[in-house]
């Protein structure tokens, strides 16, 4: 595993000691009443959470993605649906606005983020356009002074709640001619679903995002006109290791029930981490998590980097993932009858896991991403 620097180590423990105070207790609370967690959430605010690796000037606490994905790891132990909301405000939002932004719209929009003050929004995903993005219809046309968006955006984490969507929309004929624009939530003629009766992540809002005639100016528009669809590819590379990170926390989390399970529970007269049926199915995820782990890491010290990171956050969400789906199933499986009875959480842990690897690139995109990547 690759060293912690002394401040990384500072920021994991007490982001985990934060979570499993605030975080751990209410989680089932929030999985069963669906509220999004607003108190949770200023809570983290209040901590810098929310704006990790923003720099200082513009709102945010100036930290390095490894600290990020700490503290995301550390956040899904304890609750991931509120894991995903952070993840995607600061990892795409944010990090395209500091990428792409100009610097206006850093002070009007970044800042806000940053400072945990607005939620952010990434609006990508369509109907019919999910896996293969340059497919959307939203369509965006050019008037006096800025353009009019129309279309349907879904699937949308945080719809409803954020203040700030980035959203890309057809600006051209051409399959790529995209671009991305920040509109805000109180912009006439955008409107929301109400939330989609998902299988996990229930605090974390996913809905549709409606636009009919949203007049946005032309300084709300992110970046080059046409190149927003790479925009948001990078954005993703961003985002999977966050991902990932999420990942990796909610794998921990149902491993070490399942582990102190199997130090408690006896059958045939003997503690059933005693038997190889056990004790080797534990050995296995547990190489498994540090191998996840590994992976983000590495990923997060190359985007510190300053370069391209494509590939690594690709095979990081592609095995983080993975392992949260298997760890999640083995953990109920040697929890038998009582891992499938909500008092042991390690059911919803598999609930949340399936997810991570549909969202921001199924684990198919990635194997796709992963192969293209080793050709460049």
């Amino acid at each position: 595993m690759l060293p912690l620097t002394e401040d990384q180590k500072l920021v994991r423990d007490t982001v985990r000691a934060f979570a499993r105070e605030e975080l751990w207790p209410l989680a089932p609370a929030y999985d069963e009443s669906g509220e999004y967690p607003w108190p949770q959430l200023r809570k983290l605010a209040e901590l810098g959470l929310l704006g990790m690796t923003t720099p200082e000037e513009w709102g945010g606490a100036g930290m390095d993605a490894v600290s990020w994905a700490l503290a995301l790891e550390e956040i899904a132990y304890a609750d991931p649906s509120v894991a995903v909301i952070v993840s995607v405000t600061s990892g795409l939002p944010q990090y395209m606005l500091l990428k792409f932004g100009t610097d206006e719209q850093k002070e009007r929009f970044l800042v806000p983020l940053a400072r945990g003050e607005w939620i952010g929004a990434f609006a990508l995903t369509e109907p019919q356009a999910g896996s293969d993005p340059a497919a959307l219809k939203t369509r965006a046309r050019r008037v006096d002074g800025g353009w009019v968006l129309s279309g349907t955006k879904a699937w949308i984490t945080s719809a409803g709640q954020a203040e700030l969507y980035v959203v890309m929309a057809r600006t051209g004929e051409e399959r790529k001619a995209i671009t991305a624009f920040l509109v805000q939530k109180d912009a006439k003629g955008l409107s929301f679903g109400l939330p989609e009766a998902k299988m996990g992540l229930h605090a974390a809002h996913t809905a549709e995002v409606r636009l009919e005639e949203v007049f946005v100016p032309d300084n709300q528009v992110l970046g080059e006109v046409g190149r927003g669809l790479s925009h948001a590819l990078a954005g993703l590379d961003s985002g999977r290791i966050g991902i990932a990170a999420q990942a990796v926390g909610i794998a921990q989390a149902a491993f070490d029930i399942a582990r102190d399970y199997a130090d408690e529970r006896e059958q045939f007269g003997r503690k059933i981490r005693t038997f190889e049926g056990i004790s080797f199915k534990l050995a296995e995820l547990d190489t498994h998590i540090a191998a996840a782990r590994h992976l983000v890491w590495s990923a997060a010290r190359k985007k510190d980097g300053g370069g391209r990171f494509t590939l690594e956050a690709a095979r990081a969400k592609l095995f983080a993932t993975r392992t949260a789906v298997d760890t999640t199933r083995e953990a109920i499986q040697i929890l038998g009858a009582n891992g499938y009875h909500k008092d042991y959480r390690v059911e919803r842990y598999y609930r949340d896991a399936k997810v991570t690897e549909i969202y921001e690139g199924t684990s198919e995109i990635q194997k796709l991403v992963i192969a293209r990547e080793l050709y460049r």
